[in-house]
């Protein structure tokens, strides 16, 4: 059939024609009035499109078009928010530096907007809210990712509660996205090599406030079936496409950069999907300077950073050598360097055949900047990667932490946002950087701010209800069954949510291990529970499925189904009634596997309480005045006693803690208690867990060093990344030659508080300078488990004098702490363009 395409746009007269430009801008997702502007428009379209901004400006007749012209009231709200919206673009903010040269931000997917359904989760929804916070700080950062036909898929449950899946297409031309056109009006378009077919990708642009999303697109004529389904669906088929996906992210994305102009000067890899960027900027600069591969990686190594996600060896990504070859093997040759040498970048014992291809490690290799999302994800993260560095103490393996945080203005409700901007002031939006403004909370009324959860709660009921009859009707069900959604939950019980990823580690059903006791609290006539529950489980995990349908036949099984309820289909527009309708935020994972975490954050901005095990944000976050812990952040290897021990602790915080608090009620009905907690909740998790505290974090320990090392590296040719190159290289020929020949001090059996300590030791250095090493004092307390010095100090030990091949190194220090203390000499490379100097195989120890 011969189909001849074109695009239809909405015409718009003159006075309307602002609205096309705040519809395809994600500005609008966290400016709730100007949203509104589109529900006022055709309230039967907005809910027709699926809250599309887009597409409903493309379903408004020209009749109601011109009833709005005449609308005066309309008009006014429509200067206004288009007036601040131009201001928003145009203002003063929080980095006012250059943006000539920016940090290019990768991430597999991106959750902004319900409207634009490119994210599947957490890691999504932390994408989506580093966008828009980038555009909030005026950062020089620009996204990049895939455009999915089908993005993830849509949930629906049948009537026996079993998950099943639904991929509705993506309608790209009614959805805020613009492709990227040249200068001769088509469509800028990039290649890369999957298994030697060229694939085409096209690029289109998502405006964020100030901030732009680049995403790649191979569905085109251009491309075979087979290629054009690289970016049909988010983590969608098998390993073959996962590796095309990501080939094309990595790859791909620093070419598309290119093809628009913009240079990225430093790369931030969002999880390990798009490391193989690492190779592809290392070609380029072996391409266009002549360098080596290893002056290359040197080079572009203090501007790679990376995140990591996973806390657990299983979650992190890896292929198979042979689709590694089959997809790679022309690389070493382009790199010039061996095959085995290629393979080694992204394996953890560098030369094992036996060993995968883990992206994780590859990004690990490349990136001088690493850290996990939690403190204690941090510590968890360098445990698990500490063989990439041997010998180096867990406490300085390279990887930091940089706890994740949420986007305030778009997941505190609209109501509680109204509320905060009336107290907080202009300050609030126009400076969302001043994190002290959460402390103004304690200016709101209590009963301004309980009527306005009220309000929410009342809200998620309606919600709910919709929900359940809309499944219901769908599944068949008879009239008198549909009926029975108007009974579901009640808007004056306490309410608990769990709504998250449904993977068995994170115990959906950790509160139904004691049916009876939960019965009781479910139906207790006084002080009532209600139970909502939401998430999808992988299309391939069917544990996680089962959970589901667990949960939804214990409510039928024990007659609960008005008290406990399943909402199908958890997205970003079901997560805004949740985080804000509900009184307690449960989460349970087995600690420490989960990563980070944020639904509990921004249910927290909404002055919901959490209860949650001690793993993620809320190991650092809790303390008694916020929420409630389940446990004191034990771990177990008996996975059943642990479900035992911490399902009774979470029956016992609710039955003597949590839910009296919530029913304890002044004259007034004020839960005067409940309301402080909410108050300080809101006061401390909206300072520390803002999405604008993280972009600081991330600015300040890796975005500016890393544009400064770039700036540093490009003047005089690159030649300081040569020097480093032929530095590591002299370095790794002679470090077997470097020898501790022996240590002395001054040390007696027992040393007084105050004594000096001076510690000398002669060191044959062999062809290596005194400056191009660092030796190092390492001292502290012994521990009495593991022989090991804790808490270590180091200080540097200077050269005194030659004697024959040796330079005897010396140092003084003082004797400060008591009890058993220890100390010992170490070598570690030292150069002044280094970020830190850690490398594989390059320490020496006493």
């Amino acid at each position: 059939m011969n189909i001849s395409t074109y695009t239809v746009k909405p015409k718009l007269p003159n006075s309307l024609k602002p609205l096309e430009e705040i519809a395809r801008n994600l500005w609008l997702s966290w400016n709730f009035d100007a949203v509104e502007l589109f529900i006022r428009l055709d309230y039967e379209g907005w809910l027709e499109s699926q809250q599309s901004p887009v597409r409903t400006l493309g379903m408004v007749s020209q009749e109601r078009l011109a009833e709005v012209m005449k609308d005066d009231s309309y008009l006014a709200a429509l200067k206004e928010i288009y007036s601040r919206f131009l201001r928003y673009k145009k203002g003063e903010t929080w980095y006012r530096g250059s943006k000539k040269d920016v940090v290019a931000y990768f991430s597999m997917e991106y959750g902004m907007d319900v409207s634009l359904p490119i994210y599947s989760g957490g890691l999504g929804i932390l994408s989506g809210d580093h966008m828009k916070t980038a555009s909030d700080m005026g950062l020089p950062l620009v996204g990049v990712g895939l455009l999915y036909r089908q993005g993830y898929f849509k949930q629906l449950l049948n009537a026996d509660g079993f998950q099943q899946e639904s991929y509705p297409e993506n309608d790209w031309y009614n959805m805020p996205v613009e492709l990227k056109n040249g200068k001769d009006g088509s469509p800028i378009k990039i290649t890369v090599d999957l298994a030697g077919h060229q694939a085409v990708a096209q690029i289109w642009e998502v405006k964020v406030g100030r901030a732009s999303l680049y995403l790649l697109d191979t569905n085109i004529p251009e491309n075979s079936p087979d290629i054009r389904n690289v970016t049909s669906s988010l983590y969608g088929g098998d390993k073959e496409t996962r590796i095309k996906q990501e080939v094309l992210l990595g790859i791909g994305g620093i070419r598309a950069l290119r093809a628009l102009g913009i240079n990225p000067a430093v790369t931030h890899m969002n999880e390990g999907h798009s490391a193989f960027l690492g190779l592809e900027r290392i070609r380029e600069l072996m391409t266009e300077r002549h360098f080596s591969f290893d002056e290359a990686r040197e080079a572009l190594w203090p501007t790679n950073i990376f995140t990591t996600h996973t806390p657990v060896p299983a979650g992190n990504e890896r292929f198979e050598i042979g689709l590694i070859e089959k997809y790679f093997s022309s690389w070493p040759q382009v790199l010039g360097i061996s095959w085995k040498d290629f393979l080694s970048l992204g394996r953890e014992r560098a030369y094992d055949d036996s060993e995968t291809f883990c992206m994780t490690v590859l990004a690990l290799k490349l990136a001088a900047y690493a850290n996990g999302v939690a403190r204690l994800h941090g510590k968890v993260s360098r445990k698990m990667w500490s063989g990439l560095w041997p010998g180096v103490p867990l406490n300085e393996v390279p990887i930091h932490h940089v706890t994740n945080g949420v986007h305030p203005r778009t997941w505190v409700s609209s109501n509680m946002l109204d509320l905060l901007d009336r107290y907080f002031g202009p300050h609030f939006e126009e400076t969302p950087t001043d994190l002290s403004v959460w402390n103004r909370m304690d200016r709101i009324s209590d009963e301004e701010l309980w009527r306005t959860h009220e309000r929410r709660r009342e809200r998620l009921v309606a919600f709910a209800r919709e929900r359940i009859r809309q499944n219901l009707k769908r599944n068949g069900a008879v009239e008198r069954r549909i009926a029975t959604a108007e009974d579901a939950l009640s808007p004056y019980t306490l309410t608990l949510a769990f709504a998250r990823r449904f993977a068995t580690y994170k115990r959906g059903n950790l509160l139904l291990r004691d049916p009876e006791r939960l019965i009781r609290l479910l139906k207790d006539t006084e002080r009532p529970i209600q139970l909502i529950f939401a998430g999808k489980a992988h299309p391939m995990d069917m544990p996680g499925k089962e959970l589901i349908r667990s949960i939804i036949h214990f409510a039928g099984q024990y007659d609960v189904e008005s008290r406990i309820v399943f909402l199908e289909n958890y997205d970003m527009a079901m997560a805004h009634y949740l985080t804000s309708g509900a009184d307690l935020w449960l989460n349970t994972p087995r600690r420490p596997m989960e990563a980070s975490g944020t639904s509990g954050m921004k249910a927290a901005m909404n002055g919901v309480l959490n209860c949650s095990i001690l793993d993620g944000w809320w190991d650092e976050a809790y303390n008694p005045e916020v929420g409630w812990a389940i446990g004191q952040g034990e771990e177990y290897e008996d996975m059943n006693l642990q479900d035992e021990i911490e399902s009774k602790a979470l029956y016992d915080l609710l039955e003597r803690e949590i839910i009296p608090l919530f029913y304890q009620r002044g004259r007034d009905g004020l839960p005067r208690e409940w309301i402080r907690r909410m108050k300080t909740c809101m006061k401390q998790i909206g300072q520390s867990m803002s999405c604008h505290r993280m972009l600081m974090d991330y600015s300040n320990m890796f975005y500016f060093p890393a544009l400064k090392n770039y700036h540093r590296i490009v003047k005089d040719d690159y030649a300081e990344s040569k020097a480093l190159a032929a530095y590591f290289s002299k370095l790794k020929s002679s470090w077997d030659s470097i020898k501790i020949l022996k240590i002395g001090s001054n040390v007696k059996p027992v040393m007084q508080r105050g004594d000096s300590l001076t510690v000398t030791a002669r060191i044959e250095l062999g062809s290596i300078l005194p400056e191009e090493v660092q030796v190092e004092l390492y001292y502290g307390s012994v521990s009495n488990l593991s022989n090991d010095i804790k808490n270590a100090r180091r200080t540097e030990m200077k050269s005194i004098r030659k004697e024959d091949n040796a330079f005897v190194y010396q140092v003084k220090v003082e004797c400060n702490d008591t009890g058993i203390q220890g100390h010992t000499v170490r070598i570690l490379p030292k150069h002044s363009a280094l970020v830190h100097p850690y490398r594989t195989g390059l320490i020496k120890w006493g």
